[in-house]
């Protein structure tokens, strides 16, 4: 609620009621300073604080990543070719018993 509304509903009710003995003297100046001073926290700040944090967090993240992409080299594979290999090892139990007639 706006804070300059919220006064201006206060000063009004408070002019509309006869003032009695029982309330202290000058107690809706009092009231309205207390109001006018305090400081209306924004609702989404925390969110957008946070959200923030995360972003940087992540691109970090992403930095890191791709450095250690870029340093750190490939291993350099000399291998046959997966075919080749599977190949080999399915024939492997027909070229044992070739070799044992």
């Amino acid at each position: 609620m706006n804070l300059v509304e919220l006064q201006k509903r206060l000063i009004v009710a408070a002019r509309k009621n006869v003032p009695s003995d029982r309330v202290p003297y000058a107690f809706e100046k009092r009231v309205t300073a207390l109001l006018a001073g305090r400081v209306a926290p924004q609702r989404l700040d925390a969110w957008v604080h946070g959200l923030w944090r995360a972003a940087l967090s992540c691109v970090a993240v992403a930095v890191v990543c791709v450095a250690v992409a870029m340093l750190v080299p490939a291993p350099v594979s000399n291998a046959a070719d997966l075919s080749q290999d599977l190949d080999s090892t399915l024939l492997a139990s027909v070229d044992q018993t070739d070799q044992v007639q």
